[in-house]
């Protein structure tokens, strides 16, 4: 693992080839605080180098879990962070012929730590509400396909996601996640793999 500094921006790779942690600097004083979110020269020398073509946002209370989702022949990488809130951001590796396929990385993401999360494409994403309330956003380097969605079951056994505990119990007691129909509906790992 690197980390290389560029301007207002710390990134550290991580233990997936290609995903990285964006640590920003932030400037404050009792008026409140002002920081960079994205500058791309930065952001080349720090080993991100897209053209971002869409932004979202995304409204979402505690135990909701958003994910795992993906584009299958339109994939996009992500620069994704909260605004408003917590949560734990999850990306898993689906790159045909990684030696991470499969693997995931998992971060803290929240307004008081203003960290961001670069997936690059090929990844699986989803994040658990930790706060009453959290804002997402994220940038795409491509747009939004409905008509190509994939996603993976969020507690599939074969990734083993390490969740954080939800209200002081283990996220995995039935209940505790709020899940859309879609996403309680996902395949496992094993049965994408070709």
């Amino acid at each position: 693992m690197s980390v290389t500094v560029s301007g207002n921006f710390t990134f550290s790779t991580t233990s997936i080839e290609g995903v990285i942690i964006v640590d920003v600097k932030s400037y404050g004083d009792r008026r409140g605080y002002f920081m960079e979110t994205y500058k791309k020269s930065d952001f080349e020398a720090g080993g991100i180098d897209c053209d971002f073509v869409q932004d979202n946002q995304s409204s979402s209370t505690r135990g909701v879990l958003r994910g795992l989702h993906f584009q299958v022949k339109h994939p996009q990488a992500k620069l994704v962070r909260v605004v408003s809130g917590a949560v734990f951001d999850v990306c898993v590796d689906l790159r045909e012929g990684s030696p991470t396929w499969g693997k995931w990385e998992g971060t803290v993401l929240s307004a008081e730590n203003h960290r961001q999360l670069f997936i690059p494409r090929g990844f699986a994403h989803g994040f658990l509400v930790l706060s009453d309330v959290a804002e997402f956003c994220y940038k795409c380097d491509d747009v939004y396909h409905p008509n190509d969605e994939g996603g993976l079951m969020w507690n599939d056994p074969g990734i083993d996601i390490r969740w954080p505990a939800l209200l002081g119990r283990d996220v995995f007691d039935a209940g505790e996640v709020i899940l859309s129909d879609k996403d309680l509906r996902h395949p496992l790992l094993k049965d994408l793999r070709r």
